[in-house]
């Protein structure tokens, strides 16, 4: 246990000399987020009577995607999976297979530091653009709802990583992989609520999404702060994504026991 204690000290260390590049990102970040409040304000516009769009009133749509950056500040993957790539492509994981550290604890180890170091630079400037916003934040539905939402909030960070970890392993089969990365972000944009809430999808296709892990990455979080989640549709939904966590790093797992395979076959 102490030496991933010492890598997540390590990882922050590093992390934190690129605390600029930290609070740029984050800076940049709040443009494509103002320009799709600015949308929905548009749409909304002398429309806020009307009941919303599929449930949500102006305010609430809002603060929806407030609560997406707020999520993705503590559980995005930023460069994880482009580094674990690089490690298997440059041979850095043989020092791996002979020393007591595993592999996935070390990357998890970094992840959180990375994102403990990013919470720290984005907190103040996340912070002043909800100030701004301040008129349509609310509070958790209720305490549980909230003590709940820390929960999956927690399980949406691991998910987050396992499956970029285990998307990460395909270097081990192909030299690049960015195209497949960037097309499971695509439909994850999509598909997790981060370009609008799933509310606004036919109910078939929304019914359809959540046999998958891509709610479970970001809009099932929200819709338990909200209170939209309740009773045993709550239970259900954070049971479903505990499957999807265990799964996803049972993936991981065969993923990176198949590619030291290949790896050891050839030498590695």
């Amino acid at each position: 246990m102490r030496k991933y204690l010492h890598v997540i000290n390590v990882g922050l260390q590093n992390n934190l000399q690129y605390r600029f590049n930290y609070l740029t990102r984050t800076l940049f970040s709040f443009i494509p987020l103002f320009a799709m409040l600015s949308l929905w304000r548009t749409i909304y516009s002398g429309n806020e009577t009307s009941g919303g769009h599929a449930g949500f009133s102006q305010s609430q749509m809002i603060f929806y995607y407030l609560l997406v950056a707020v999520v993705d500040v503590f559980t995005a993957v930023n460069e994880d999976d482009w580094q674990i790539a690089a490690d298997i492509r440059e041979g850095n994981i043989s020092q791996f297979l002979l020393k007591p550290l595993d592999y996935l604890w070390y990357r998890l180890c970094l992840f959180i530091s990375g994102r403990i170091a990013f919470v720290a630079m984005a907190v103040v400037p996340l912070g002043v653009f909800i100030f701004f916003y301040r008129e349509n934040f609310q509070l958790p539905a209720s305490g549980l709802a909230f003590g709940i939402f820390l929960v999956s909030l927690v399980l949406t960070a691991l998910l987050q990583f396992l499956i970029s970890y285990a998307m990460a392993m395909l270097a081990f089969w192909l030299l690049e992989i960015s195209t497949l990365i960037f097309i499971l972000y695509a439909f994850e944009y999509i598909a997790s609520g981060h370009l609008f809430p799933l509310d606004l999808l036919p109910a078939g296709v929304k019914q359809v999404l959540f046999f998958t892990p891509f709610p479970y990455q970001l809009y099932f979080p929200i819709e338990v702060y909200l209170g939209r989640a309740t009773g045993a549709g709550l239970w259900q939904g954070l049971a479903a994504q505990c499957f999807w966590v265990l799964a996803a790093y049972a993936f991981a797992r065969f993923m990176w026991r198949q590619g030291i395979k290949k790896y050891s076959a050839f030498g590695g």
